[in-house]
């Protein structure tokens, strides 16, 4: 069975993980993280690649960050299935300190004293150490420490473990693909949460309309990605595929096909809001069809549901019951963005500082995904990790990236930085050099765990500078890995509408912040949001798709979102951001 590009990420940032427990190298740690970001961002199984190539190394030599001894262990995982690195390096850690690492608040120096002290290996063992105050023994845990582990403790207890929605589209989509060749098949989609959008899905639903449910279930036996499964009924069955994840899948007749896609895509207070307005018109709806009495009348497509209420055909990524269906019956639903809306991309790297590709081609990658223009914003000198850019080497960028406009045609780059928000509000390069760019995207990455207000002034002190152009990726959040920072995103919004400045969506598939909470804030404040891709790779500027199903979520119009101008136009907006 082919290995898929999850899997191969999955072994590197537990490699990560390890080798940060044991206070190794923090340039060797990065590398493999930025080696699980890559191994995400790759649209092609990277287990196909190697197989058809003649030299599978210097085929992933190619990509972003891959050096000799990173292909040679994606090599090892995808011809063996193991990595002896990795099992090597759990013999040599504590079982269970991986566990502690997946709690916001603990890091590696943190979870080694609590096992050296108090042989604290899980979780479990943690919420007793911290109920008998036993942790106010091991140095460093304080009561601000320990205060702020009660909180995340009892605010994220153990849960199913849910999956980003990247990781679910990489098992998910080749059985989608696989049952569309299936012979009789009309129509394959993945609706639940999966087709609304949300950052992180749980298990799928899979409807197929297929006259014969009994055709489908012998081609399933041929898909060797499954590892078991069992029946629910002639038209149901329950997948488990390879790795764990759940897929429900559900055989529906053509002409009730668009009923049940309503139904399992929900949510489900979205459904039992359109369920009452079928009842108040006399009708029925559920997954089989819209009925009236025994009468089938509607359900071979969603707009025909739709319409049955008189409604029109509401994009899944709204559907939340939050106003939609008000909305829809007025005739006021707004037009969501779209990828194609997008004219550019406002945050990308280059090998310069942590990317993985040079200048040019990052350009051409851009250009040749439909772009007119891809700001160049590339790490400032703080944290020493990226091997970011200082005045001397951002100056040097500035003039190269003219030298190559000079050369482009129907393109163009932007000159930025990505500059860090330091701990008082200052940004860490001089506004003598940030004034020269033509945006800047200020970001945090240190100093998370200040309190709301303490934090929300540190973000409001720095948009102050005259040269804030973007606050980058708002809430610093990692799905399923570090809570997003406390921040009044109220006062920040209306901050940056009276300024004014701009907010990022930052599209990597483990951000997605602005979530669509925040989004829709920013709407109503009348502030306009950058779609960006956050770039490490050519290969990652397929984040701005990921990036727009958020927006979408968030009710982001065209003209709700900055790089959606023409170049002429955004220059002007952006310029407006230097006071």
């Amino acid at each position: 069975m082919p290995v898929q590009n999850e899997e191969i990420a999955q072994v590197f940032d537990e490699i990560a993980d390890l080798l940060a427990l044991r206070n190794e190298n923090p340039f060797r740690i990065r590398a493999y993280q930025r080696a699980a970001q890559t191994a995400r961002g790759q649209q092609r199984r990277l287990s196909d690649r190697v197989r058809d190539s003649d030299d599978p190394a210097a085929e992933l030599n190619k990509l972003p960050g891959i050096g000799q001894d990173l292909a040679a262990k994606m090599i090892e995982i995808i011809s063996t299935g193991r990595c002896r690195a990795l099992e090597e390096l759990r013999r040599q850690v504590p079982r269970g300190l991986l566990e502690l690492l997946r709690i916001p608040g603990l890091g590696p120096k943190r979870a080694q004293a609590l096992h050296a002290r108090l042989r604290v290996r899980n979780r479990k063992e943690l919420e007793r150490a911290v109920a008998t105050g036993a942790i106010s023994k091991v140095p460093g845990f304080g009561p601000g420490i320990t205060a702020r582990l009660v909180r995340e403790l009892s605010a994220s207890p153990p849960q199913q473990r849910r999956w980003l929605r990247s990781e679910a589209a990489q098992r998910a989509e080749p059985l989608a693909e696989f049952l569309r060749a299936v012979p009789g098949v009309e129509q394959v989609v993945i609706a639940g949460s999966y087709r609304r959008g949300r950052d992180t899905v749980g298990d799928l639903d899979l409807l197929v309309s297929a006259a014969s449910a009994a055709a489908v279930t012998r081609e399933l036996r041929e898909y060797d990605e499954i590892s078991s499964w069992s029946a629910a009924g002639p038209s149901r069955k329950t997948l488990i595929l390879r790795g764990g994840l759940q897929v429900d899948l559900r055989v529906s007749k053509p002409d009730r096909f668009g009923a049940a896609l309503h139904y399992f895509t929900g949510s489900k207070a979205h459904n039992i809001h359109v369920r009452r307005m079928a009842q108040e018109r006399g009708l029925k709806i559920n997954e089989y069809g819209v009925f009236r009495g025994r009468k089938l009348v509607a359900g071979r497509t969603e707009e025909s549901v739709f319409a049955a209420v008189e409604l029109p055909w509401i994009p899944p990524e709204i559907r939340e019951d939050q106003g939609e269906i008000e909305l829809a019956r007025s005739g006021a639903l707004p037009v969501l963005v779209r990828r194609a809306d997008l004219r550019g991309d406002l945050h990308c790297h280059t090998d310069a500082t942590d990317g993985g590709e040079s200048l040019e081609t990052m350009a051409g990658a851009a250009r040749a995904a439909g772009l007119q223009f891809l700001a160049i914003t590339d790490h400032s000198k703080y944290l020493g990790i990226y091997r970011g850019l200082d005045v001397r080497r951002l100056r040097r960028q500035m003039e190269t990236i003219d030298r190559l406009n000079e050369k482009l045609r129907g393109f163009t780059l932007l000159k930025g930085i990505e500059v860090d928000i330091l701990e008082d509000g200052a940004l860490a390069l001089p506004e003598s050099v940030l004034a020269e760019l033509d945006l800047v995207v200020a970001s945090i990455h240190s100093h998370l765990d200040l309190g709301e207000q303490k934090q929300t002034k540190r973000v409001l002190r720095a948009m102050e500078h005259r040269a804030f152009s973007i606050l980058g990726h708002p809430s610093a959040r990692l799905i399923g890995e570090r809570n997003a920072m406390a921040l009044d995103m109220e006062r920040i919004c209306a901050a940056a509408k009276s300024r004014p400045c701009y907010l990022e969506l930052n599209g990597m598939l483990q951000r997605l912040d602005l979530n669509d909470v925040h989004c829709r804030l920013a709407r109503e404040h009348g502030v306009l949001v950058s779609i960006a891709s956050d770039a490490h790779g050519a290969a990652q500027l397929e984040n701005l798709a990921h990036g727009v199903v958020q927006a979408r979520r968030g009710w982001l119009r065209p003209a709700d979102v900055l790089n959606t101008r023409r170049l002429p136009e955004l220059r002007k907006l952006l310029r407006a951001t230097f006071l």
